[in-house]
C-alpha cells in the first residue's frame, strides 16, 4: 500500500513531525511493505513556519522577544527563497503553548512579541512574509503586535492604552504615522485556519476566548473592547469594516494583519500542504492518515484535518482521522472522514490522556492498518470464491475504510 501520513500537531503535546514518526512506525509494524510518506503539516497555527521552512530547504533565525505575559522568550522565523521570504508563527512569540494552563489570562496577554518577531524579519530585509496566525494565547486584536511595529493606540487623553485584552476598553484612536512606509512594497500572506469574524457570537472572544482562559464576563468585555479597536481603525481611515472572514483568527490578529499591514488572508492548511509536497505525493495513494489533538465542530470549518480529507477525497483516496478526542455530531465526522477514531483508551483525566498519547497513537494507528488488512483479506477471499484466480487488483482493493471491520 502507498500510505501518506499527514497530521497536524497534537497541540501542547506532540509536534506534527513526532506524530508522523509514531504513526509511521506503527504502519510499518502492521504492514511492513508499505510505501510510506510522512508529511508533517500545520494550518496557520503552531508549526506552520517550521513545516514550510523545512519543506522549502530554508533556515531559521532565533530572536528574543516579549512573551504573551511578559518576560522574554526565544522565538524563530524561517528564511526561504534565498532569504527573500520570511516565515513565522504568531504562536512562536505569543502562543498558548508558552503559558501554563492555570495561568492563561486573555485580559493580560499581549501579541507584542509577534510584532517584534515581524520587525526582526523586516530588519533582515525580507520582501515577503508568510505569517501563521493561529495558536495565540491572546485576545487583544493585534494591539500588541501593531504597537511593536510603530502604530500608536491611544485613549481619550491621547495616551498609549497599554497592552493586553484589558487595554482594549480604553481605546479611542489609532495613529499609524509611526509605521508609515514600513510595509511599502512588502507582500504579506496570513495563514489562517478559521473563518470567524472579529466580533459577535462567532467572533474571536466568544469562540476562542474560553480556550485562552476567558470567563463569560471576560468574553463580554473583550468583545466590546475589540469593537472599540475596530471603530478606531475605521476612524483612522485604515479600514471600512472589521467583518471579514478570518478577522477573528489569533484573537483578532487576522484583522490587525489585514487592516494595518495589508495582509491577504489565505487557507493556512492549503498553503502548508502545497509547500510540503502533499499534492505531489497524493496521486496513486491508497490511504491518507491525518490527526489532531482535538476534533470538534471547528474542524470542519477549514481546519487542517478537514482540508486534508477534502483534497484526498477529491483525488479518490480514503482518509482516516486519528484524534486525541472526538466531540460533536458523529454523522458529521463520517461526512468528512472515511474513518474517525479517538486514540484515548479510557483514561480518567486529561493529564493521563496527554501522558499516554504517544503509546495510544501508535496503538490506534497499528490497529487501523490491521483492520484494513483484515478487510482486504476478506475481500480477496470472497472474490476468489466467486471466480477462481479473480482476486481484486488495484489500489482500491480492500480499502473501503468505513467498511473495514474494527
Amino acid at each position: 500500500m502507498k500510505i501518506i501520513v499527514a497530521p497536524d500537531s497534537f497541540k501542547g503535546n506532540m509536534s506534527a513531525p513526532r506524530v508522523c514518526s509514531i504513526i509511521g512506525d506503527a504502519v510499518l509494524r502492521a504492514d511492513g511493505p508499505a510505501e510510506l510518506y510522512k508529511i508533517p503539516l500545520a494550518d496557520g497555527g503552531e508549526g506552520t513556519a517550521r513545516a514550510i521552512t523545512e519543506a522549502a530547504g530554508g533556515r531559521f533565525v532565533t530572536v528574543p522577544v516579549t512573551g504573551p505575559l511578559g518576560g522574554r522568550v526565544e522565538a524563530e522565523y524561517g528564511l526561504i527563497d534565498g532569504g527573500r521570504t520570511g516565515v513565522l508563527d504568531a504562536a512562536s512569540a505569543s502562543g498558548i503553548g508558552l503559558v501554563d494552563r492555570d495561568k492563561l489570562d486573555p485580559m493580560a496577554a499581549s501579541s507584542y512579541g509577534t510584532g517584534e518577531l515581524i520587525a526582526a524579519a523586516l530588519d533582515h530585509g525580507v520582501r515577503e512574509l508568510i505569517i501563521g496566525v493561529g495558536g495565540s494565547a491572546t485576545n487583544d486584536g493585534g494591539l500588541g503586535m501593531i504597537s511593536a511595529l510603530g502604530f500608536r493606540v491611544l485613549d481619550a487623553e491621547g495616551r498609549p492604552v497599554g497592552q493586553g485584552g484589558r487595554a482594549l476598553g480604553k481605546i479611542a484612536s489609532v495613529d499609524p504615522a509611526g509605521a508609515a512606509g514600513r510595509f511599502k512594497g512588502l507582500s504579506i500572506r496570513a495563514a489562517c485556519d478559521v473563518t470567524n469574524p472579529l466580533l459577535g457570537p462567532q467572533g474571536a472572544s466568544a469562540v476562542f476566548g474560553p480556550q485562552k482562559g476567558a470567563t463569560a464576563d471576560m468574553v463580554t468585555v473583550l468583545d466590546a473592547g475589540l469593537a472599540r479597536l475596530a471603530a478606531a481603525w475605521i476612524g483612522a481611515g485604515l479600514a471600512k469594516d472589521a467583518e471579514q472572514p478570518g478577522d477573528g483568527a489569533g484573537g483578532g490578529l487576522g484583522a490587525a494583519l489585514r487592516i494595518c499591514l495589508g495582509a491577504s488572508l489565505e487557507s493556512g492548511a492549503m498553503l502548508v500542504m502545497k509547500y510540503a509536497g502533499f499534492f505531489d505525493r497524493l496521486p496513486g495513494a491508497d490511504l491518507v492518515i491525518t490527526g489532531e489533538g482535538m476534533t470538534d465542530s471547528q474542524t470542519a470549518s477549514g481546519k487542517l484535518c478537514s482540508v486534508v480529507a477534502r483534497e484526498a477525497r477529491r483525488a479518490g483516496v480514503p482518509v482516516a482521522l486519528l484524534s486525541g478526542g472526538l466531540s460533536g455530531d458523529p454523522e458529521a465526522l463520517l461526512d468528512c472522514f472515511d474513518y474517525a477514531a479517538s486514540i484515548a483508551r479510557g483514561q480518567s483525566s486529561l493529564d493521563a490522556m496527554i501522558r499516554d498519547s504517544p503509546l495510544d497513537l501508535g496503538f490506534a494507528a497499528e490497529n487501523l492498518i490491521r483492520a484494513i488488512r483484515i478487510g482486504a483479506a476478506q475481500s480477496g477471499a470472497a472474490q476468489d470464491g466467486a471466480a477462481p484466480g479473480g482476486r481484486a487488483q488495484g489500489r482500491a482493493a480492500g480499502l473501503s475504510v468505513q467498511g473495514a471491520p474494527v
